[in-house]
């Protein structure tokens, strides 16, 4: 089954828990674009406070505990026996990071609305105002269900596997870091910024395509395949792109605002 779903595909769903997961690094706070329109039925899912623990040595969005991801799974109406569908206003980023970490913790059918909002209203489909609170769900959080890495495991698969690096290639190679305090990559990484993923239109591309891809990148048969990002928000899209690709891949939630908060861990630039 895909990982994603067409605006057409979840108007014909008969019941669904639909998450609006809009989020920009920096604001303005998506809240604010979901009350003006959305998706109608849609709950807002805030990335920092739902799919995050608060930041610290661990990342700047540290994977949530079980306990306080179940709660703010079930306040957002998430049950373990209903599909959820997850989107955002650009390029699925943010939704990915939700459709990761409901994977994480054990939710058996989680979908990302290829294209997001703009892929919706394009299609001429309704749109709602105003804010929505959901019944309560009965989700239960059970973690482990989507495979992690940890510092030194990121650091194994640069060596003997393949760690795909989703920033710009300009953080990659050093050149600008506007956010963490120190620039450049984990050695042996390979850039891959996520932005290669899809079209114009935020949709993404094709599975063959992102195979060949990542193939190209050095994502074979055989090969453990890890990613990385910032923070581990377009990481978890890097993923989701594998996914439709057909290759399995971990996830480096603390990726380099972790990486970077021990000085002890090489850095390399270029």
């Amino acid at each position: 089954m895909s990982p994603l779903i067409t605006p057409s595909e979840l108007a014909d769903l008969p019941e669904v828990t639909v998450l609006d997961v809009r989020w920009k690094l920096g604001g303005p706070p998506g809240i604010d674009s979901y009350r003006e329109e959305h998706i109608p039925g849609a709950v807002f899912c805030d990335l920092d406070a739902d799919l995050a623990a608060p930041p610290g040595p661990r990342g700047r969005h540290p994977l949530p505990s079980a306990e306080s991801f179940q709660e703010a799974a079930r306040r957002l109406g998430v049950s373990g026996s209903r599909t959820v569908v997850v989107y955002d206003g650009a390029d699925s980023s943010a939704a990915a990071r939700a459709w990761w970490t409901l994977r994480y913790f054990g939710h058996p059918d989680v979908r990302v609305l290829d294209g997001g909002l703009r892929a919706w209203t394009s299609q001429g489909l309704p749109l709602s105002k105003g804010e929505e609170i959901a019944a309560p769900g009965d989700f239960v959080a059970r973690p482990g269900e989507m495979p992690v890495l940890d510092a030194a495991q990121a650091m194994e698969f640069a060596a003997d596997g393949v760690l795909l690096d989703a920033r710009a290639a300009e953080r990659y190679r050093g050149e600008v870091e506007p956010i963490d305090p120190v620039a450049g990559h984990i050695p042996g990484a390979v850039s891959a910024p996520t932005g290669n993923n899809v079209d114009p239109s935020g949709r993404f591309h094709l599975p063959d395509f992102l195979r060949e891809r990542f193939n190209t990148l050095g994502a074979v048969p055989g090969v453990e395949v890890g990613a990385y990002c910032g923070s581990g928000v377009t990481a978890a899209h890097q993923v989701l792109a594998l996914e439709v690709a057909g290759i399995p891949a971990a996830l480096y939630v603390g990726s380099w605002s972790n990486w970077v908060a021990d000085p002890s861990r090489p850095v390399a630039t270029g």
